[in-house]
């Protein structure tokens, strides 16, 4: 199967593309892509002399990708099967054979001729097997030769138009890492892109042992921080960080942070409130990391799944 992935080069939609083209292909052929004019169309397009065989699926995310996958769309007569990872706008109605809709963004308007399915949270690259596989050397890393501790993963991102780490809720979280170090556990802590560097200088001047924190130089921890973990610490601005720590079948618990008032906070607090209690995988910190069971199917095996499925019944 010959698929495509069109996106922006930022990890939140490239990660999501190539999560679920791994599923389907071993070498899936990647377009990193930026913003296409309207008029590069027709014999203007940047597509009418591409030298890649024709795909039989195209998975897209971001709003950049939609006139790109038009434009590809029109240089293969229409044929392959064109995903979108989000709701596509309004004006790319008739592109989409298939939208994979986050629970959080289901209100959003449908366009006609394309099949809306509903994923939790977003795809990701990271695997149970992946995880569980690295988790002894994962492991190895921050604790001696046959050493035992309840090792948390402490996640934090940055302001994100609905909800802000200022002064206050920066405190905060170094006084639960200060906390969690004190009751016996090992913290690793990793910011993110998103961070302001207040943010890590508060963490970095933790003075305990038991609190590791990733300084953002040299090779980026952070993948085994999702191996290594007993559980989770993960601030609500991120989807994508819930989402493959839940991959881990560990207990994932979300930071308050400090509420941004808009539409941006209702869709976030709508995800939070639905995976913590509709669906039961997710819970609110509140000091304890008790432990607890859910089941949580990979998303990205999952769409890949139904892709495969909507490709052979529309060859039949």
């Amino acid at each position: 199967m010959r698929v495509w992935t069109v996106s922006e080069e930022k990890a939140g939609t490239l990660t999501q593309c190539l999560g679920v083209a791994g599923h389907l292909a071993s070498d899936p052929v990647v377009h990193t892509i930026g913003r296409l004019a309207k008029w590069r169309r027709g014999l203007l397009s940047p597509y009418r002399r591409v030298r890649e065989p024709e795909p039989d699926i195209v998975i897209s995310c971001g709003w950049f990708a939609e006139r790109h996958v038009a434009r590809i769309k029109e240089r293969f007569g229409g044929r392959p099967l064109a995903v979108h990872l989000q709701p596509p706008a309004p004006p790319s109605a008739g592109i989409y054979d298939l939208a994979f809709v986050s629970r959080h963004d289901w209100k959003s308007e449908r366009l006609d001729g394309t099949e809306y399915r509903s994923m939790i949270g977003v795809p990701h690259r990271i695997t149970r097997q992946w995880l569980d596989e690295r988790r002894p050397v994962a492991r190895a890393r921050w604790l001696p030769a046959g050493g035992e501790s309840h090792i948390v993963a402490m996640l934090l991102g940055g302001p994100n138009g609905a909800y802000d780490y200022d002064a206050a809720t920066v405190q905060r979280l170094v006084g639960i890492a200060r906390q969690l170090a004190a009751e016996g556990r090992l913290v690793l802590v990793t910011t993110s892109r998103r961070s302001r560097p207040t943010l890590l200088e508060a963490l970095l001047r933790i003075e305990d042992p038991r609190v590791r924190v990733w300084d953002r130089a040299g090779e980026n921890p952070y993948r085994d921080y999702l191996a290594a973990a007993d559980s989770f610490l993960i601030g609500k601005d991120t989807v994508t960080m819930h989402c493959e720590a839940l991959t881990s079948g560990r207990s994932v618990y979300s930071l308050d942070l400090a509420p941004v008032d808009g539409e941006r906070l209702e869709k976030f607090e709508w995800f939070h409130h639905d995976l913590q209690e509709t669906l039961g995988l997710t819970r609110r910190f509140g000091g304890a990391l008790d432990p607890y069971d859910y089941r949580f199917a990979d998303q990205a095996e999952a769409i890949a799944d139904a892709i495969r499925i909507h490709h052979l019944a529309r060859r039949r």
